[in-house]
């Protein structure tokens, strides 16, 4: 039987500290060989639109997943969401389709867990100043998932707009955090020791001479298209920067591929990957005064690891609708 479950089941079903754990072990079993996440596809849709197929295996779950992802910059002028998602997961013992999930929750959740776990593993330990360049949704689950790695005591926001901030304050109350509305981008990189870029900027908001020693990035909301960025190249430049995957990295970082066109960085320092640090096959960070930045694409192999938690906590509580697909 294959359980189809929708936006609605997801979000009442999942829990933050647990995606966030297996997040982080999905990342190091991809270091170790554990799971595959292999490069990709793109195919183009009407106005500019994508549509992506994001594969991944975890073989101590048994499960395969593609992720169809449509990214469509149409859709908000006919007032839909720009992204939609649906996760199709498999047995790879015996070919069954098992769910079908929308992808919406889960999405932004294994977002923000990826940035928690690239946080734990790249910023300084006393890291407390959180930085947000940008005040949405995707920033409150930004806030509640770093504060479980690093002891925040204050948070810094910048958005366009004044009331998506006062929105921001008010969703975060409950973590009785002082939330500061800076004046500007540069502002809260003169503040923060952890920052995340969290807009659907196509070109560079975040400026390499605006860093400072020591701080960590989380470069996170550019869609996963090779021609848009939120980071410039210098910044690329002057940090040690990590990937979730090299070979996504390549395929579809904007932040990654123009930096490369314009010789500010080389492939070769696209090296670096998340599951790489975890597993201790390499270092993260090398001292308190150096830059890292974390370059989040997004990978198949995230979604697929939440996927599995979520259809364990539905058949647990009875959740969903099942359907015989054979017959």
């Amino acid at each position: 039987m294959t359980l189809v479950l929708r936006h609605s089941h997801v979000a009442a079903l999942l829990d933050r500290v647990a995606v966030r754990d297996a997040v982080e072990q999905a990342h190091a079993d991809l270091s170790t060989g554990a799971a595959q996440n292999p490069r990709p596809i793109s195919m183009h849709a009407p106005e500019d639109g994508a549509v992506i197929g994001m594969a991944a295996e975890l073989r101590t779950a048994e499960l395969v997943a593609v992720k169809i992802l449509s990214d469509l910059p149409g859709n908000p002028a006919h007032r839909r969401p720009r992204q939609r998602s649906t996760i199709v997961v498999t047995s790879s013992v015996t070919g069954e389709c098992v769910a079908l999930i929308d992808g919406r929750a889960i999405t932004a959740m294994r977002t923000a867990a990826t940035s928690a776990v690239a946080t734990k593993h790249l910023a300084r330990a006393d890291a407390s100043t959180l930085g947000f360049v940008g005040a949405g949704n995707l920033a409150v689950e930004h806030a509640r998932s770093v504060a479980l790695v690093r002891p925040i005591d204050r948070i810094v926001v910048w958005s366009r707009s004044a009331s998506t901030v006062d929105a921001f304050r008010e969703k975060v109350a409950d973590m009785a955090i002082p939330v500061v509305h800076a004046e500007s981008v540069d502002h809260v990189a003169a503040q923060a020791d952890i920052l995340c870029t969290l807009t659907p900027s196509v070109t560079p908001i975040l400026l390499g001479e605006s860093l400072r020693p020591g701080m960590h990035v989380n470069a996170v909301g550019a869609a996963p298209r090779p021609d848009e960025r939120e980071v410039d190249g210098h910044a690329m430049a002057r940090s040690r920067v990590v990937v979730d995957s090299r070979a996504t990295a390549l395929a579809k970082s904007g932040d990654a591929l123009m930096a490369i066109a314009e010789g500010a960085i080389t492939e070769a320092d696209i090296a670096i990957e998340l599951g790489d640090v975890i597993s201790g096959k390499t270092v993260g960070r090398h001292a308190d005064d150096e830059i890292t930045l974390f370059d989040s694409t997004g990978i198949g192999l995230q979604d697929l690891a939440t996927a599995a938690l979520v259809i364990g906590w539905a058949r647990a509580a009875g959740v969903g609708t099942d359907i015989d697909m054979s017959a």
